[in-house]
């Protein structure tokens, strides 16, 4: 059986290893796939193996080995679900592995935008704190997190974590209700709350939430006017979720306090992006999964996502029959 990954680079660079999934047939790995070379390298595949390469049902239905796909990620808008079941081919996503990874780099964000800690490590080493007829400078003074209100839009696992690492520095937490268990005891630091009351009385918003075709840039100018002035930002969703344009005129207009970012509507970021030059805007280039302990993980779950396939009993379907 013919297996073949049409973009692997990212999960393994060359810190991992493929050896699990070539115990489950003849392998071929390609680090990136351009889409003019998707259906050659995915001829004959049983299996195709993709994290961001988009399968459409155009390239499905030019398949006929294809049996199942395996995507290399939680999110899994890169494959026409709909056309696959119709040709019954499962196709298995990784629900979790990069909680904990994804929530510490969200955290992350939220202490560079509040402590500015690159930002005056810039300066020193530019000669400021040498000149400085002080002991201590800021340009702005580093923000305290205890006693904050911090929003999270979509609890999920990682939402969770973050409200969790929220209420450990002593922030008050305000999530959507989601996945909200029928006995929510653990839950009890947090406080349910709609959209709408999150922008308005949250001093840190952080989204965690999926994007489905309802919420497509629902992150608006209007939503984005009910923030306080001085609130922050956080997505390290989907870029696609926040209308940028909009976000970069609040940013300009100072009329929100910042936002960290790890994701953008269209990746790699485009030079024009308005996001690139607006200020007080924090961006890494969507890392936040990618620690070698989350992609381990992702690796292990892929191997048992291809090796129930092969037994008839797939499992982590997102388009079930």
């Amino acid at each position: 059986m013919k297996i073949v990954v049409l973009d692997g680079h990212t999960l393994n660079p060359g810190d991992l290893s493929w050896e699990g999934v070539a115990a489950l047939g003849a392998l071929e790995v390609h680090d990136r796939t351009p889409p003019d070379r998707v259906r050659e390298r995915a001829a004959g595949a049983a299996v195709l193996v993709t994290n961001k390469t988009v399968l459409d049902a155009a390239t499905i239905a030019s398949l006929p080995d294809l049996r199942f796909v395996a995507v290399l990620a939680t999110g899994y808008n890169v494959v026409d679900v709909a056309a696959a079941r119709r040709r019954g081919i499962p196709v298995a996503n990784v629900p979790e592995y990069g909680s904990d990874s994804v929530a510490q780099h969200a955290f992350a964000l939220l202490l560079e935008l509040a402590g500015r800690v690159g930002e005056l490590d810039a300066a020193v080493r530019a000669g400021e704190w040498s000149r400085s007829p002080d002991f201590s400078f800021w340009r702005v003074p580093p923000r305290e997190l205890r006693g904050l209100t911090l929003g999270i839009v979509g609890f999920g696992r990682i939402g969770r974590r973050m409200g969790e690492i929220g209420h450990a520095f002593g922030m008050n937490v305000l999530a959507t209700p989601g996945r909200r268990p029928a006995s929510a005891p653990d839950y009890a630091p947090f406080v349910w709350a709609d959209v709408a009351t999150i922008f308005a009385g949250a001093d840190v918003v952080s989204l965690h939430c999926p994007l489905t075709a309802d919420n497509e840039r629902f992150v608006d100018a209007a939503l984005l006017a009910r923030m306080k002035p001085a609130a922050l930002l956080l997505n390290t969703a989907r870029g696609a979720l926040v209308d940028e344009a909009a976000l970069a005129a609040a940013l300009h207009a100072g009329r929100i306090g910042g936002a960290g970012l790890d994701v953008v509507a269209v990746e790699p970021m485009h030079p024009d992006n308005p996001l690139r030059t607006a200020p007080n805007c924090v961006i890494t280039p969507h890392v936040a999964w990618a620690s070698v302990a989350a992609r381990t993980r992702l690796m292990a779950a892929t191997v048992a996502n291809i090796r129930a396939f092969l037994a008839g009993a797939p499992i982590n379907v997102v388009n079930p029959a």
